[in-house]
């Protein structure tokens, strides 16, 4: 009677599993399925992704390869040091070429094309000599005479001319809509050898403060509002593009911290925008609202340890700019213009500087001396070519 009863009991299970949405199969390839969990993806879903990945990156890359170029520069330098190893043999057959010059061509920099005519984006520093020579060249190695440079008196921008009427523009794209994570792509000349090098990562972080340049190299420079980004960036790869997955430019890369490893930083591409356009407006010449003044930032961290407030700490004063006349001092915190404050969440004093307009008078209290001090100071004018 017992086996009567389970015999029962298993008809009645099996009749309910059949009719539940997952149908039965008493397959031997299939039975063990019923005990099992579900088992994880296949690695086919995974090479998906990783192709679909991959074929971004190279379709970015090939779309914006044309609008990216290398700036080298023409320097001049002894024979001698060439064949410095046998200075001192008087039997060397080079010693007699020891004093001769020779002209040398060194990439130093990257650069990007915004017009057909020939207007290029690259950064301050990288052409900063005003006496030297310097050339571009493009994808396909044709090497251009650079005929003109209008550098960028507040900002490390510089837009440099060359003659040719046939070039592919670079998008740009906004980075006021970047977020942290989404994907980061450069390209530029590594190292001042490797042209054409592309890096990838991610967006790392926004709106950072950084005191860009080394004394050592003539240029130490305060940018405010950079991008922040893990992909690697070299000597050499200054003044080009930072890339979101749709070929834009959202950036300028700008700088490596010396002091950590996949920590770069990028002109947001906005600025550069704004750049282009006072530019054509002013028909072609840099016209800015101009303080005079080298300057750090005085974080809240800083603050508290140091017991001073938040603000621009003053390092240099520009002989006859605006801040001199005001009574701008060394070692001066500006810690309100027009009332508000100056500090990183604010942008910095860069960013309110830009602000205003040539000719305007603000009103800066200072901090000098544990004691509050109220200037007013007219905004001047720098222009840079």
């Amino acid at each position: 009677m017992k086996r009567l009863l389970v015999l029962v009991a298993l008809f009645f299970l099996l009749i309910f599993l059949g009719s539940s949405d997952r149908k039965l199969d008493f397959s031997f390839k299939n039975f063990g399925n019923l005990f099992k969990s579900e088992q994880p993806k296949s690695s086919s879903d995974e090479k998906i992704h990783i192709v679909s990945e991959e074929s971004v990156i190279t379709s970015v890359v090939d779309k914006v390869s044309p609008s990216v170029v290398t700036v080298s520069v023409m320097r001049s330098r002894s024979l001698g040091s060439i064949f410095e190893d046998n200075q001192f043999d008087p039997f060397d057959l080079f010693n007699s070429r020891q004093n001769q010059q020779q002209r040398v061509e060194q990439d130093i920099g990257t650069g990007f094309i915004v017009s057909k005519d020939g207007l290029i984006v690259t950064n301050k520093h990288v052409v900063s000599d005003t006496e030297a020579k310097y050339r571009v060249v493009t994808h396909g190695d044709k090497t251009y005479d650079v005929e003109k440079i209008y550098r960028d008196p507040t900002n490390d921008l510089a837009i440099i001319k060359i003659a040719n009427g046939n070039l592919s523009p670079l998008e740009m794209g906004d980075s006021s809509r970047i977020k942290v994570g989404q994907l980061a792509i450069a390209i530029g000349t590594a190292l001042g050898e490797f042209r054409n090098t592309v890096t990838v990562g991610v967006i790392s972080g926004l709106g950072r403060g950084i005191t860009a340049g080394s004394p050592f190299e003539g240029y130490v420079e305060r940018l405010d509002n950079v991008l922040q980004t893990d992909a690697a960036i070299n000597p050499g790869n200054s003044g080009g593009p930072l890339l979101n997955s749709a070929g834009q430019a959202v950036g300028v890369n700008v700088a490596v911290s010396a002091e950590g490893q996949n920590i770069g930083f990028a002109l947001p591409i906005n600025t550069v925008k704004d750049v282009l356009d006072q530019f054509q407006k002013s028909g072609g010449r840099f016209e800015r609202p101009y303080l005079g003044v080298r300057y750090k930032m005085v974080t809240r961290d800083l603050a508290l340890i140091n017991e001073i407030p938040e603000g621009a700490f003053i390092q240099e004063v520009i002989e006859g700019s605006p801040a001199e006349k005001g009574g701008i001092q060394l070692e001066d915190i500006i810690t309100k213009i027009d009332g508000k404050k100056v500090t990183e969440k604010t942008g910095g004093l860069a960013q309110i500087i830009a602000g205003k307009k040539i000719g305007d008078k603000a009103s800066l209290e200072i901090w000098r001396d544990g004691e509050t001090v109220s200037l007013n100071v007219t905004i001047g004018q720098s222009s840079g070519e």
